[in-house]
């Protein structure tokens, strides 16, 4: 065990952890006021449950010695887990679950966003529980755990694949199933607080460095290169974004720079530990342009992905992927890459976005069913008109305080009953 190495990991973990709370803000400020604490109790509620799958048998499924597409048993209840480190690493072994765990927690976390104001929360609490354990833990596996992927060589250094392409994929297949909102298509859906947004894009992209730069699990030039491009990546983004913004509109949006951060953090993350500096900027800047435009595309399609996980998360992700075949560079820590005149990285990319696309879809979609099929997925559609926070928590977001005399007078009575 390396003490320097360690600290690092420790500070690193604590930065994962913290970009949940801080998508909590990011998903809270989009919304509408009525609709907030739901929104943030979705991404909270992740660090608590998915954490706890995570540590009984999620781990084990993703890092126990295993087959091709799954880990064994071996880890369940941190069998096995201790102080010692595991081969080829510096660090204890516990600090390297509750590691990977934290990335666990915010891919759940990530989902969230395309099924806000309307998912009942026992349903989703469900589906988050399920999905962590049957989507998460083996796409893990096949890419950081002994896999296939793994095995194969595909690229992914930090979570392209196994985080954004998987909440990507989950995202379009919940909202689909979930439905759109009540009055979707016919009513606006403007952001109740876009400061709270900003405030969280900027907490995400600080904690990004620990998510990106803590993956090299080692003080070493891998974790200054990938937390560099990491820096380098949104820059490139919001100056497109903008870029974009105003020559469509005219103008440049707070929310279009919020969102073009996240979709810069999204598209290095695949690539960050193998790519040059200029090489970031360049992903962060090509990112850009696709994810917007499959969000102004979803914006006129029936497909109710209220914050926009697919556009963002999914499909900087799969364009991050793809990207990392191209930009790689033996000069820096990769392959050889399509711009060093190597194909096979590229067709490795292609194949891992398949095949993570296909099993998450399918899987989501099967989750899915068991839990409609148990406990209805969405509230009423008066309840969603009042609001989802009064409905499913009994709290308003913004209340005057007679909200709260409303929830408490039936327990009181009970009381003097």
């Amino acid at each position: 065990m390396t003490p320097v190495d360690t600290l690092f990991v420790i500070v690193a973990t604590a930065l994962v952890l913290l970009m949940t709370p801080a998508l909590a803000l990011f998903y809270g400020g989009l919304v509408r006021a009525k609709s907030i604490l739901n929104t943030m109790m979705m991404s909270l509620v992740a660090a608590g449950l998915v954490g706890l799958v995570w540590a009984t048998l999620g781990y084990s499924l993703a890092f126990a010695p295993g087959g091709e597409f799954v880990g064994g048993l071996g880890h369940t209840l941190l069998g096995g887990v201790d102080l010692v480190p595991r081969t080829g690493k510096t660090i204890p072994h516990l600090l390297f679950f509750a590691y990977q765990g934290t990335f666990a927690i915010i891919t759940a976390a990530l989902i969230s966003g395309a099924i806000v104001e309307r998912m009942r929360f026992p349903a989703y609490l469900a589906f988050l529980a399920t999905w962590s354990l049957v989507v998460y833990a083996p796409v893990a596996h096949w890419a950081w755990g002994g896999g296939w992927m793994e095995r194969l060589g595909i690229l992914d250094f930090a979570g392209g694949t196994v985080v954004h392409i998987t909440a990507g994929t989950a995202a379009w297949v919940a909202a689909t199933m979930v439905g759109p909102r009540h009055d979707h298509g016919r009513q606006a859906y403007l952001p109740h607080n876009v400061p709270m947004m900003l405030t969280g894009a900027a907490l995400l992209w600080f904690g990004w460095i620990g998510f990106n730069g803590g993956s090299a699990l080692a003080v070493n030039g891998t974790a200054v290169q990938a937390t560099v491009n990491t820096i380098l990546a949104p820059i490139a983004a919001v100056v497109t974004w903008i870029a974009l913004e105003f020559r469509r509109l005219g103008r440049a949006t707070a929310v279009g720079a919020g969102t073009a951060i996240v979709v810069g953090l999204v598209g290095i993350t695949p690539a960050c530990g193998f790519v040059s500096p200029l090489g970031a900027l360049a992903i962060g800047a090509l990112t850009a342009i696709p994810c917007q435009l499959v969000i102004h595309w979803r914006a006129r399609t029936a497909l109710d992905d209220s914050l926009d996980v697919v556009g963002a998360h999914g499909t900087g992700g799969i364009v991050g992927a793809l990207l990392t075949g191209v930009f790689t560079s033996t000069a820096w820590g990769g392959p050889a890459g399509l711009l060093e005149g190597a194909m096979r990285p590229l067709l490795l990319q292609t194949l891992g976005i398949a095949a993570t696309v296909a099993w998450t879809a399918v899987a989501t979609w099967a989750i899915l069913l068991v839990v409609r099929a148990l406990t209805p997925l969405r509230i009423d559609p008066r309840d969603e008109a009042a609001g989802i926070d009064v409905h499913q928590h009994g709290e308003e977001g913004y209340s005057d305080g007679e909200g709260a005399i409303l929830v408490l007078e039936p327990l009181t009575a009970r009381r003097r009953a």
